[in-house]
């Protein structure tokens, strides 16, 4: 079950491969992120000397919990990956065009984790075909149900 998850992602990119990282985060966050106080809309992944971060991720602080530190909301997040996986993100990235984006943060073994994504920008018109598919779907649904509950009458 996500904790947090950017649904703007996979509107604005086609999602090529998907990774799962782990996240550096402090005490007052992980409270924070506990009771849901987190927006990943805004989010980006970057990579600086061979490390990932996660840059956007807004977590807002409680105030019972953060009373002893000054909380930061938008403080740059490390991601934690193997160093191969990490080698091959930067190659895609530097030579094909693709950029890392996350798509949720979830738990795992009582860590909070991030799914990143390898993607690739979508141009205007590939959103509009998009947004009519979705249209359709949820048309196409709502005339199933309404023929179904309707049903034939003897």
């Amino acid at each position: 079950m996500p904790i947090a998850e950017n649904r703007r992602a996979r509107f604005d990119y086609h999602i090529e491969e998907r990774f799962e990282a782990g996240m550096v985060l402090q005490g007052w966050e992980i409270k924070a992120v506990r009771a849901g106080q987190v927006q990943l809309t805004d989010g980006y992944v970057v990579i600086r000397d061979g490390e990932l971060y996660l840059i956007g991720c807004r977590i807002n602080a409680l105030r019972s919990a953060s009373t002893h530190v000054t909380p930061e909301a938008d403080r740059t997040k490390k991601l934690m990956m193997h160093k191969e996986e990490i080698r091959r993100l930067i190659g895609k990235v530097e030579q094909k065009g693709f950029t890392l984006v996350p798509l949720d943060l979830h738990y795992k073994g009582g860590r909070v984790k991030a799914e990143i994504a390898l993607a690739k920008g979508k141009a205007q018109h590939d959103k509009r075909d998009t947004e009519k598919k979705k249209d359709w779907e949820r048309e196409k649904g709502r005339l199933m149900r309404h023929k179904v509950s309707s049903g034939p009458k003897d």
